[in-house]
């Protein structure tokens, strides 16, 4: 299989490189981003990896805009911030062909619907990925956590099985991305949404990292739980139907937050932290109007979503 991964960010990079070096599959990068294409091309077309901040080394890549892309990917790898994948697609739609199949693994919600107006719907995957990754700079990645960390989930978005799929899992089983394969799309992908509506948000009101979250002895009980009932309550209502439980979901906080990472920034944070926009409104708010769209109100989910567009407001009498 060849690659085409949009979005040469954190985890871009990170999918992108494993996928060449790991599974030694073909991999071009497009990056809508000019900034970052032009940091990447001094770099004589290289970006630098690192892992837990040690080991940085120069790792040559295949990068392009999407106006000079001409190659033919049998699958594109979308990783974007949702604010920015519509443009991105309409540069790339005369890129775009029938026998195509595109990946989306972003945070979020809003992207599928974006895809599906380029991609028919047996010809999208959608997928999660639990992977601790770091963007220091434009072109310079630093991979959190021991090779082969972390794990992925992916679904076709008509919840059947295809060899294109399996295709796909294999190559990213190569590449140490520990793929598993859903046939419950939109559970697979509400998994990560709830998830970074608890440690995302609030990792970045507090500039903490994940593990800091729990020096406070209540944040379990008192800030994730009431957060993730409220997701919970929200899907249930829309008859979706998550691939774990609210006391699992509560657990995988509780684990990621103490043993996988607790020295990440999610990247929400790490967003925030270089002046861009968050996508607050594509975890937290989207849930609070799925609440809504079904008769509830989800009053955490709402004052998550405006306490962290208040922090971003508050920049402004911050520049030092």
């Amino acid at each position: 299989m060849k690659y085409a991964v949009v979005g040469a960010g954190a985890m871009g990079l990170r999918y992108g490189i494993l996928l060449q070096e790991n599974a030694g599959v073909p991999v071009d990068f497009v990056e809508p981003t000019q900034a970052s294409l032009n940091v990447i091309r001094a770099q004589g077309n290289q970006v630098w990896k690192s892992r837990d901040h040690e080991n940085r080394h120069l790792i040559p890549v295949n990068v392009y805009s999407p106006e000079e892309y001409t190659g033919d990917p049998d699958v594109w790898i979308f990783f974007l911030k949702q604010m920015q994948l519509p443009d991105a697609t309409a540069r790339l739609a005369d890129k775009f062909k029938p026998h195509q199949t595109a990946l989306g693994a972003m945070n979020g919600i809003g992207h599928i619907e974006v895809l599906q107006q380029y991609f028919s719907d047996d010809h999208i995957i959608g997928g999660t990925a639990m992977i601790a990754t770091i963007l220091n700079d434009f072109g310079d990645v630093d991979f959190m956590g021991a090779e082969g960390a972390g794990t992925s989930n992916y679904a076709n978005l008509t919840e059947q099985d295809s060899d294109v799929l399996d295709a796909v899992l294999a190559d990213f089983g190569a590449a140490h991305l520990n793929p598993t394969k859903s046939n419950n799309f939109m559970g697979t992908l509400l998994t990560k949404v709830f998830f970074n509506s608890v440690e995302n948000s609030i990792a970045t009101m507090f500039n903490a990292r994940m593990g800091e979250l729990m020096a406070y002895e209540g944040f379990l009980a008192g800030v994730a739980k009431p957060l993730i009932d409220e997701a919970y309550d929200a899907a249930e209502s829309a008859g979706y139907q998550l691939l774990e439980s609210r006391e699992e979901m509560l657990s995988q906080v509780e684990y990621v937050s103490t043993v996988a990472n607790p020295l990440h920034y999610p990247s929400m944070s790490q967003d925030f932290t270089k002046g861009r926009d968050t996508e607050v409104d594509y975890i937290n708010g989207w849930i609070a109007r799925l609440a809504r769209k079904h008769g509830l109100v989800a009053k955490n989910q709402e004052l998550v979503t405006n306490l962290v567009h208040l922090a971003e407001s508050m920049r402004q009498f911050h520049t030092e």
